[in-house]
C-alpha cells in the first residue's frame, strides 16, 4: 500500500471518529440519565445497572429537623432519584385488577461494592436473585423481593427502595435521596421478579454528588492535580520565556519546537482543570470542552514524542533536517496521534460508568503498539547519533593532537 493511501486511511478513520463524536451533544456524569432503556433477565430476575461511582462520607450528616431545601447543601453526599419512572407494557397493566392496591413491584438496590455478595441467594447456596416460596418457608426472604443478606453491622445497608404498581396505572415512580454515610464504591442496581412485568423500561435520572461537589471519587483528586500542574507550567513557560529572549541570538528552529510543547502542555492542563472545574460544579460534561481537553492531550503527546524521535536521529545536532525520514516520522505522528485521540474519546466522552476491560483493550493496545515503536525507534536512532557524534569527535582530535 502506498503512503498516500495510507495516510487517506488514517485521515478518514478520525474523521470518523470526530463525526460520531459530534452526535454527542452531553457526556454521561455524575447524572445519571435513563431514556427509556430495558431490563434484561439475569437468573430468576430482570435487572438494570443504574450506575456506578466512588462516594465520600458526607461531611455533613443529615439532621431529622432539616427540610427539603436543605438537600443541596454543601458538605453532603448522596444518591438522589429524580422522577425515575418506570413504564411496564399496556398488556401487563390490562391484566391487572383495578381495585388491587398492588399489582407489581420495582426494587433500587444501593450497596458498596463489598457488599455485592450479599445480593441474591449465595449465603443461603443458590445462585437464585429472587426469593421464592420455598426460600420463603425458611424465614430468610420474602416472596417477590429480591434477596438481600442484611449487613449485622450496618442494618439499613444494602439499601432497598420499593415501587409500586396500583390498579391497572401503567407507571410508577422513585423520588427519594439517599445520604451517603462511608466512603466507598457505591453500585446502584434496578431489578423485578415478577414475570408479568418483562419489557418494563426506565426512564428519568439519579444525581450522584460528593460533599465537594459532583466529580466521582475517582476523579475529585484530579482537578486538584491539574491546578498544580497549571501553576508548575507557568512558572516553566515564564522561566523558558525569559531565557529564550536573554539567548534570542544563539536560537535554533528546535527551540521554537520546545516552546511549542510547553505552550501545548499549559494549554492542556488549564483546559482539563476547566473542564474538571465545571464538572464539579454541574455535574454534567459538555462535550465540546472535554474534546478540546482530549485534543490538546493527543496532541501534545503526539508532538513531544516526535520532537525527542527527531533529536534521537540528530535533528539540529548533526543534521539540519531528517532527509527522506520526514515522512515516515510524520506518518507514525499522524497515526499516533488519531490512536490516543480514540483512546482518550472512550475513556472521557463516554459514561463514567466501569467500562468493559475488552472494550478498552481495543483503544489501549494501539497506542501501546505505537509507544513500542517509538521507544524502538528512538533508542535506535539515539545509538547511531552517539556513534556519529564519536566519530566526529575522534576526527577532530586527529587534526588536534595536542587537545
Amino acid at each position: 500500500m502506498l503512503w498516500s493511501e495510507k495516510l487517506n486511511w488514517v485521515v478518514f478513520y478520525f474523521v470518523g471518529i470526530l463525526c460520531v463524536c459530534s452526535l454527542i451533544t452531553n457526556v454521561s456524569g455524575s447524572i445519571h440519565e435513563y431514556k427509556n432503556e430495558a431490563f434484561y433477565p439475569k437468573s430468576n430476575a430482570f435487572f438494570f445497572h443504574g450506575g456506578s461511582e466512588g462516594l465520600y462520607a458526607s461531611k455533613l450528616l443529615h439532621s431529622p429537623d432539616a427540610s427539603s431545601s436543605d438537600k443541596p447543601l454543601k458538605g453532603k453526599s448522596f444518591i438522589r432519584f429524580e422522577t425515575v419512572t418506570f413504564v411496564r407494557p399496556k398488556e401487563s397493566a390490562s391484566k391487572q385488577n383495578e381495585m388491587q392496591t398492588i399489582t407489581g413491584m420495582v426494587e433500587a438496590i444501593i450497596l458498596e461494592v463489598k457488599e455485592r455478595e450479599r445480593i441474591g441467594g449465595s449465603f443461603l447456596k443458590t445462585d437464585l436473585l429472587c426469593c421464592t416460596h420455598n426460600l420463603s418457608k425458611e424465614g430468610s426472604c420474602s416472596v417477590g423481593e429480591v434477596i438481600i443478606h442484611v449487613d449485622p453491622e450496618n442494618p439499613k445497608w444494602p439499601r432497598r427502595i420499593k415501587a409500586f404498581f396500583q390498579g391497572t396505572n401503567e407507571e410508577t415512580q422513585i423520588s427519594e435521596e439517599v445520604e451517603i454515610e462511608r466512603t466507598g464504591m457505591y453500585y446502584l442496581y434496578f431489578m423485578y421478579c415478577d414475570p408479568q412485568l418483562k419489557g418494563t423500561m426506565i426512564k428519568g435520572r439519579t444525581v450522584w454528588k460528593n460533599p465537594d461537589g459532583y466529580l466521582p471519587g475517582k476523579m475529585a483528586p484530579l482537578m486538584t492535580f491539574y491546578g498544580l500542574m497549571s501553576l508548575a507550567y507557568l512558572v516553566l513557560g515564564l522561566a523558558w520565556f525569559l531565557r529564550f529572549v536573554q539567548l534570542w541570538k544563539d536560537i535554533i528552529q528546535l527551540h521554537y519546537y520546545i516552546t511549542g510543547v510547553i505552550a501545548l502542555g499549559m494549554c492542556e492542563v488549564a483546559v482539563w482543570y476547566f473542564e474538571y472545574a465545571n464538572f464539579n460544579s454541574t455535574g454534567s460534561r459538555p462535550m465540546g470542552i472535554t474534546l478540546w481537553a482530549v485534543t490538546f492531550t493527543s496532541v501534545k503527546k503526539t508532538v513531544s514524542r516526535l520532537l525527542l524521535l527527531a533529536v534521537s536521529m540528530g535533528y539540529g545536532v548533526v543534521r539540519p533536517t531528517l532527509g527522506g525520514l520526514t515522512f515516515k516520522v510524520i506518518f507514525l505522528g499522524l497515526v499516533y496521534f488519531v490512536a490516543s485521540e480514540a483512546l482518550e474519546m472512550f475513556e472521557n466522552l463516554g459514561n463514567i460508568n466501569d467500562f468493559s476491560g475488552k472494550a478498552k483493550l481495543f483503544f489501549v493496545l494501539p497506542v501501546t503498539v505505537l509507544d513500542v515503536c517509538f521507544i524502538l525507534w528512538i533508542f535506535s536512532s539515539l545509538s547511531r547519533t552517539l556513534e556519529k557524534l564519536q566519530v566526529m569527535f575522534c576526527f577532530m582530535l586527529s587534526f588536534h593532537p595536542d587537545r
